[in-house]
């Protein structure tokens, strides 16, 4: 075969070092541009980019040669970088060490997407470790308490 022809969907989830609540949303907005950004630049495709003040969630399709665990290191790093520069936060910002990583079906996506364009609906009734957990645990995947 003289081409690779692929479909990955994966959801990416980055939460705030310490879960604290960062992301203003007067430049939030901004944030999601320049990851829009990034991952046009890698070649990769975006469908969703959304969350609130503590955590973001991206659904992307990516090319089979890039490692899920180098993009998603490449997208906290360059962003941590543009959030500092610009100085929206009186300290510096970080990204908690790690980041979820889920993918689904083709027929999941309009849903997925849904759920991450309603990120502050969502929150207003849920928190961040309620959702984590949910996720984690639909998917069967362990985790440790400590590190969520």
């Amino acid at each position: 075969m003289a081409n690779t022809y692929s479909q990955i969907y994966i959801q990416l989830i980055f939460c705030v070092k310490k879960r604290e609540k960062l992301i203003e949303k007067k430049w939030r907005s901004e944030l999601f541009m320049y990851i829009t950004g990034v991952i046009k630049h890698k070649n990769q495709k975006l469908y969703a980019i959304g969350g609130v003040a503590d955590h973001i969630h991206i659904l992307v399709s990516i090319k089979p040669s890039l490692s899920i665990s180098d993009f998603a290191r490449d997208l906290k790093t360059s962003s941590t970088k543009w959030i500092n520069e610009r100085q929206f936060i009186n300290k510096k910002f970080e990204w908690q060490i790690g980041f979820g990583a889920f993918s689904y079906n083709q027929n999941l996506l309009d849903t997925v997407i849904n759920y991450i364009n309603r990120q502050e609906e969502h929150h207003a009734k849920k928190d961040f470790i309620a959702e984590y957990k949910e996720l984690l645990d639909h998917y069967k995947i362990d985790y440790n308490e400590l590190y969520i």
